[in-house]
């Protein structure tokens, strides 16, 4: 199975990075092949809504020239794509939405290419926040389920972790293990 994680935290080191620790190093032992990005040391600029993916038949077809590619092929050689996020006003990170919004050059629906090149593919969410995880996280959720949707893609889930202590939420047996559980069912739950 490949993996493709896309890190949309803005800090390097901080809740986020710590729980996708114990993510990250469980699944290998699935046979899983991975590939994380981290989105903030990347040049993503967001979407033009200028339709050229549109009129490209067969690959991803957007004009901008930035890291996005490097994305688009990571993503479209993988089964599963994970969205690792902190919630910040109820929504992912402006890195991470910079590239939900690219999203747009898989699908050919809108003008005269044809197709679509995630049809199948999986999501899940890994998430840190604040207040109670559905208080927090279901608009974000809501938002993936529906997009998962609309590009027949499948919704697989979301762990998430509620910041409490700083950093040390994230450190515990608890959220750790929780992560590594979560890493286990989305390599369990194959297409």
């Amino acid at each position: 199975m490949q993996i493709c994680i896309l890190n949309g935290s803005p800090r390097l080191h901080g809740n986020t990075a710590e729980l996708l620790k114990p993510f990250v190093e469980e699944l290998p032992s699935g046979g899983a092949e991975v590939r994380t990005h981290t989105l903030v040391k990347m040049n993503i600029a967001s979407c033009k809504g200028c339709y050229h993916c549109q009129d490209v038949s067969g690959e991803y077809g957007c004009l901008q020239h930035d890291e996005m590619h490097i994305l688009a092929d990571s993503i479209l050689k993988s089964d599963l794509i994970v969205l690792a996020t902190p919630i910040y006003t109820w929504f992912c990170t402006t890195e991470l939405k910079a590239v939900l919004d690219r999203f747009y050059g898989f699908t050919k629906y809108y003008r005269s290419a044809k197709g679509n090149l995630v049809e199948g593919k999986r999501m899940a969410i890994l998430a840190t926040h604040g207040y109670d995880a559905s208080y927090a996280a279901d608009p974000f959720v809501i938002g993936m389920q529906r997009m998962c949707e609309h590009y027949c893609m499948r919704y697989d889930g979301m762990y998430s972790v509620r910041d409490v202590d700083d950093l040390a939420s994230f450190q515990t047996k608890q959220a750790q293990n929780g992560a590594r559980e979560f890493a286990k069912y989305l390599l369990q739950k194959k297409a």
